[in-house]
């Protein structure tokens, strides 16, 4: 079945179905289906008042699928990708801090078994570890972790 005839609000159903969305998402991605000015805004109310539609569910499904994998700044970037309130977004980021040193090591041990020889070696994980969002004194720490304490 397409998409040809089903109302702005059976879209925006489709869509939460599969995951969490948030109201800026839904906009930006019904937008080109609006025919009448208004109609989405309209239909995005109602899903809100309903609930189908909630900002702390957004947020607390992205931060739980994608914390084991990603550091604060990379999480951060996503959550505001999705147009979450900034200040829900830094309260959220401000409970994971404590833990971000073993969600990188944790990162970096599923990725290399071995502590890096070489100077060039520690770099390469370090960039891995950058790339992911971890902050650089979490890396440092990482990357520079004695032998014996891994």
């Amino acid at each position: 079945m397409g998409f040809e005839n089903i109302s702005l609000k059976g879209r925006a159903l489709r869509l939460l179905a599969a995951r969490e969305h948030s109201r800026a998402e839904l906009e930006r991605k019904l937008k080109p289906h609006e025919e009448e000015p208004g109609s989405l805004q309209t239909a995005l109310d109602d899903l809100q008042a309903r609930g189908f539609i909630d900002e702390q569910r957004v947020l607390a499904s992205v931060i739980n699928r994608r914390s084991a994998k990603l550091g604060g700044a990379r999480l951060k970037q996503e959550l505001q990708a999705k147009g979450l309130d900034a200040s829900a977004v830094a309260q959220a980021l401000a409970d994971l801090a404590p833990g971000e040193f073993e969600r990188a090591h944790e990162v970096w041990r599923k990725k290399y078994a071995n502590p890096a020889q070489t100077p060039a070696e520690r770099g390469k994980h370090a960039r891995f570890l950058i790339a992911r969002g971890f902050s650089s004194e979490v890396v440092r720490r990482v990357v520079n972790m004695p032998h014996d304490e891994l």
